[in-house]
């Protein structure tokens, strides 16, 4: 078994094994042809699915489908009768933050938009419940007049349909404007309250089974939150831990509850600043001891049982090692897995109840990869579909990891990507800063990476300081150096791209999206001499705005005091305010469905550059969200760059 299924593996990741001649006189290859690009539309096309979900019996998949050009929220059988698959459109003006399974024949789906309350916009969180028979969507706690009632609380693994979500009733601070914990009938849409709302509480968890055993109070006038306990689901609540949020300080929040005991599994910072999982005596808040961590790399995430009640894995920001399978029997999946195809990442990406059958993506930073069924009970890998039916296995332009040093000897990480068939030098380049900030690029299949170097473009995604993912004293280095430190790493990784011969020092430009659009439009005017031209995609062009835009969220003051903590003067690093230092021309592209950066923020800098005749085009995509989500957003937008740059910084 092991054997047939390395070798199907091998041969749809990489059919030109198939070209390779076996024994015998070796026969002369071909002269070498020019690579013929692919088609924008190539790179436009959505990825089969997103957001992928296997049922907890193994036996249905939901997730977010591409069907006709645009994502649907579908559940299809695998290896079923494909009649029986069921799609819902996506509600308009609202993105999807997460979808998950409640026993085998419901999904729940949350809904965000940005809605106009009183005299401003903030952001509302929903939620649906579809069933995978009926298609039939069901609003659950849509009657709830507070600005979210999404957070879900509990899952069951029984086969029930109640869960727990907690709500807010008001917008208007009182009694219910703080959320209770609702049980809730994802088939009926029917609930009862479980926990009544408790002033100042603001989040509510509960353990495997379904009692609420903890709250996280918060009062933004402080930003001081605390954590509220109880060894049970009926005693009373008492305060065992506080920190203040403004300092930076991390409440031991429990997302796995230690059997047997009064302890529970936390985040928590080891010596160094890299975030680690600690075990925590929760009746007194001693930390017991360090339970995982990883060298030189943060934890990002818990993986839990399908239960909920033991971790079994966790998510790392190690780029050669992201998934750490603790449970034996993961691990055993991805090592037989990762066998299959050694020079492929393999990634799972969902699991049954009874960790038999998976959902596995393999991919390579040259091919966005194909999603396989692996029911290890039967020792069979099927394929279910390519990410990107044009491309198939066909790989791409390489990407590897580089390091260079920053002006001042700060250690810098990106991903560069060089292009196929061209030289090695000397090449036209790109700069793509990613957006965040707090994110950081990996190695990777980046379709915006991929779409540039097909055109000819060598690109270079560069994680600055205050990217995440290099520990906390990494992160923190970017503080009071937005528009600073954070930008000269930007720079800096072009000169290090010149340096080594890669990059034309005449033929750069800077592209980015949400806060890399901040990074190209403020590039431009801070290093005026250094590029050629810039893109901004859905970018921030008045950081002032910015960081008073929070969408009416309960914790403004405290992402206010974030954002301030980043640089000194807002407007002296906004690009609006530095039009007469830009000399470059500049594209603006940004949709106007959009509910994560306002639309205005490109339109007043299209306005602003305009009047100061200054070289500037603006691409508004009336139906684009911040994610472009529609395959014709995303080839007006790969158009869009592709006409700009052939116009203003010509590969060839």
């Amino acid at each position: 078994m092991f054997r047939s299924m390395m070798a199907m593996v091998l041969l749809a990741v990489s059919p030109s094994v198939l070209a390779q001649g076996g024994g015998g006189a070796a026969v002369p290859a071909p002269a070498a042809k020019p690579i013929e690009p692919l088609p924008t539309a190539t790179f436009a096309r959505l990825p089969f699915i997103e957001s992928a979900e296997l049922s907890p019996d193994g036996r249905h998949l939901a997730g977010l489908f591409a069907i006709k050009g645009e994502q649907r929220i579908g559940i299809i059988p695998i290896g079923g009768d494909a009649s029986q698959a069921m799609f819902v459109g996506v509600p308009d003006l609202t993105e999807i933050d997460w979808l998950q399974w409640v026993g085998d024949d419901n999904i729940i789906v949350g809904l965000r938009a940005l809605l106009p309350v009183e005299t401003d916009n903030w952001y509302i969180s929903r939620l649906i419940s579809i069933n995978r028979t009926t298609g039939k969507p069901t609003r659950l706690l849509w009657d709830l007049k507070g600005q979210d009632a999404s957070s879900v609380v509990w899952i069951p693994t029984d086969g029930s349909t109640e869960i727990l979500v907690a709500g807010q009733n008001s917008i208007y601070e009182g009694e219910d404007f703080w959320p209770a914990v609702y049980r809730v009938d994802v088939a009926t849409g029917r609930r009862k309250t479980e926990v009544t709302a408790r002033g100042s509480v603001l989040e509510w968890g509960a353990d495997h089974l379904g009692r609420v055993r903890y709250g996280i109070g918060y009062r933004d006038q402080t930003t001081k939150s605390t954590l509220l306990y109880r060894g049970d689901g009926k005693s009373l609540f008492r305060t065992i831990d506080s920190a203040s949020l403004r300092d930076e300080e991390r409440l031991s929040v429990p997302f796995v509850f230690v059997p047997g005991t009064d302890n529970g599994l936390v985040y928590a910072d080891a010596p160094d600043g890299r975030t680690v999982i600690a075990e925590t005596d929760l009746a007194t808040g001693k930390q017991l001891r360090i339970a995982h961590q990883v060298d030189r790399a943060d934890i990002e995430g818990a993986i839990r049982s399908p239960d909920g009640s033991r971790l079994i894995g966790f998510y790392t920001s190690d780029d050669a090692k992201p998934i750490q399978w603790i449970d034996p029997v993961m691990a055993a999946h991805q090592k037989e897995l990762d066998a299959a195809s050694p020079q492929s990442k393999v990634r799972i990406e969902s699991y049954s109840r009874d960790l038999t059958k998976l959902l596995v993506r393999i991919s390579t930073p040259d091919n966005p990869g194909l999603f396989y069924y692996f029911d290890s009970a039967a020792g069979d890998l099927s394929k279910l579909a390519s990410v990107n039916e044009a491309i198939g296995g066909r790989r791409l332009s390489r990407s590897r990891l580089v390091q260079y040093k920053a002006r001042d000897g700060l250690e810098i990480e990106g991903v560069l990507t060089m292009p196929r068939g061209r030289a090695k030098e000397n090449l036209p380049f790109i700069v793509m800063p990613h957006g965040g900030p707090w994110s950081h690029d990996t190695l990777s299949y980046d379709y915006w990476a991929q779409f540039l170097a097909e055109r000819g473009y060598a690109v270079l995604q560069p994680n600055f300081r205050g990217s995440t993912g290099y520990g906390e004293t990494f992160l923190k280095a970017g503080q009071g150096q937005l528009g600073f430190a954070m930008q000269d790493d930007v720079t800096d990784g072009v000169r290090w791209a010149v340096a080594e011969g890669i990059a034309d020092p005449k033929r750069v430009c800077i592209v980015g999206a949400s806060y890399g659009g901040y990074a190209a439009m403020w590039g431009i005017a801070k290093d005026p001499d250094q590029y050629r031209c810039a893109v901004s995609i859905n970018g921030v062009s008045n950081l002032r705005r910015e960081v008073n835009d929070f969408g009416g969220k309960v914790r403004s003051r405290l992402y206010r005091d974030q954002w301030q903590k980043m640089t000194p003067d807002f407007a002296a690093v906004s690009p609006i305010n530095a039009i007469d230092r830009i000399k470059t021309p500049l594209l603006l592209v940004h949709g106007k469905k959009d509910v994560t950066v306002d639309h205005v923020q490109s339109a007043k800098m299209y306005s602003a550059m305009s009047k100061a005749g200054k070289s500037v085009e603006f691409v508004s995509i009336p139906l684009a969200d911040h994610y472009f989500t529609r395959e014709a957003d995303r080839t007006t937008l790969l158009t869009s760059i592709e006409a700009f740059l052939a116009k203003h910084n010509p590969p060839d």
